[in-house]
């Protein structure tokens, strides 16, 4: 199954009356590895960001994070999917919106399921699905300085 997500993007008209600019189906759902897709709702250049403008965040190129920004994505991860080890240089808001999920650290395992809230704060990270239904989690990045540790820099990896 897919992700199939509705996005209602607000905005102003010429005049400065509230209106909305965007309604639809994601289009931008991608999947980088076996069953896992992902779609990023919006994103920012900047932080704090600008609202003056109309273009699309979602249609921004930027990989996991945006160094000076902020990233929106939901990510939807199958039963079994393929692992990446990784830690990104921002601070990550997530709830867990349905399913259960693995959170894997070094060396620590947390379950996670629907209603969950995490605070992802640079660390190296995997998401293992051992379940039998697909899990779905909103994420919310914002930049962030790598984490220093002992004079040793975190950068982000994976």
């Amino acid at each position: 199954m897919t992700l199939n997500l509705r996005r209602v993007v607000t905005g102003h008209d010429a005049g400065g009356k509230a209106i909305v600019r965007i309604d639809e189906l994601c289009k931008n759902v991608i999947s980088r590895r076996p069953r896992h897709q992902s779609c990023v709702v919006w994103s920012t250049g900047s932080f704090p960001t600008d609202n003056s403008g109309d273009e699309d965040g979602a249609a921004r190129e930027l990989g996991s994070t945006d160094p000076g920004g902020t990233v929106f994505r939901i990510v939807r991860y199958e039963p079994g999917v393929a692992p990446r080890n990784h830690r990104t240089d921002s601070i990550d808001y997530a709830v867990v919106m349905a399913g259960e999920i693995d959170m894997e650290l070094d060396g620590e395992v947390v379950h996670l399921k629907q209603g969950d809230v995490i605070v992802q704060r640079g660390t190296i990270h995997n998401w293992v699905n051992r379940g039998t239904e697909a899990c779905v989690i909103a994420f919310v990045l914002v930049a962030a300085r790598p984490v220093e540790r002992s004079g040793q820099v975190l950068n982000a990896t994976g």
